[in-house]
């Protein structure tokens, strides 16, 4: 995309927010894929991986909060569920399109031309850079009413019951019905150039893989591995050697 269409989306999306920067290198770097550094070494760019990190921190603190004085009377787990919902990727990606942050981005040609900037786990990910940008330089107070102005309906369709499945709280809960061994997950594979990896992910329980999932962020290939894990559950009745070199 010319930078003259990413100027005025950028700026469109700085009149949403509603606020003026302190910082503006802030929001560019936030909405600057990595692919977009690779390809421009030495034009000074810096991709958005680092304000992600933040970004992600700062949002699980704002919507825990928010879960804990909504539902008084709810257990932890209740709460750790709902959490996991509400900032899951495909509901970090819905609130991204909400901003359309995909046609605010900076990347590269080859990461644009592979339908990058409609990847849900791009967009996940630009949702929480943004977050962590609006927090350095607007505080959290701001960032608390950021996210909730966009998680909002997303949270409410967490308390109905519409949103999409979260396989690995579900398969978490189904094991503990039956067994306190727990359930790890490990990265088996990554393939593909830094910006546009493919990651497979296993579940393993008991020692053995129960289930096997690919996707373009580590979130989503263990949610597809625990996907794959539901698809027959007899590993639940078979014995094993304890998992070695795994982490969860």
């Amino acid at each position: 995309m010319q930078l003259s269409k990413l100027d005025e989306q950028t700026g469109r999306l700085k009149q949403r927010l509603g606020f003026q920067w302190h910082n503006p290198s802030l929001l560019l770097q936030a909405l600057t894929h990595s692919s977009c550094v690779h390809e421009s070494r030495g034009h000074g760019l810096y991709h958005n991986q680092r304000l992600e990190f933040l970004g992600d921190a700062v949002l699980e603190l704002i919507i825990s909060e928010e879960l804990y004085r909504m539902f008084p009377d709810r257990t932890e787990g209740e709460l750790t569920k709902m959490r996991a919902a509400s900032v899951c990727e495909p509901s970090l990606a819905k609130a991204a399109r909400e901003l359309d942050l995909g046609r605010c981005l900076r990347m590269g040609r080859g990461e644009e031309r592979s339908g990058g900037r409609e990847r849900p786990s791009i967009l996940a990910d630009a949702f929480e850079a943004l977050l962590g940008a609006v927090y350095l330089d607007q505080g959290l107070e701001v960032a608390r009413n950021f996210v909730l102005s966009c998680l909002r309906p997303i949270i409410e369709d967490v308390v109905a019951g519409r949103l999409d499945r979260d396989y690995k709280t579900e398969l978490q809960e189904t094991l503990q019905q039956t067994s306190p061994e727990p359930l790890i997950y490990r990265i088996m594979d990554e393939s593909g150039p830094d910006h546009d990896k493919t990651f497979t992910a296993g579940v393993f329980y008991r020692g053995r893989v129960i289930g096997r999932g690919s996707g373009h962020s580590k979130k989503e290939a263990e949610q597809q591995a625990a996907k794959d894990a539901f698809k027959n559950l007899d590993w639940l009745k078979t014995p094993g050697p304890k998992p070695t070199g795994a982490t969860q």
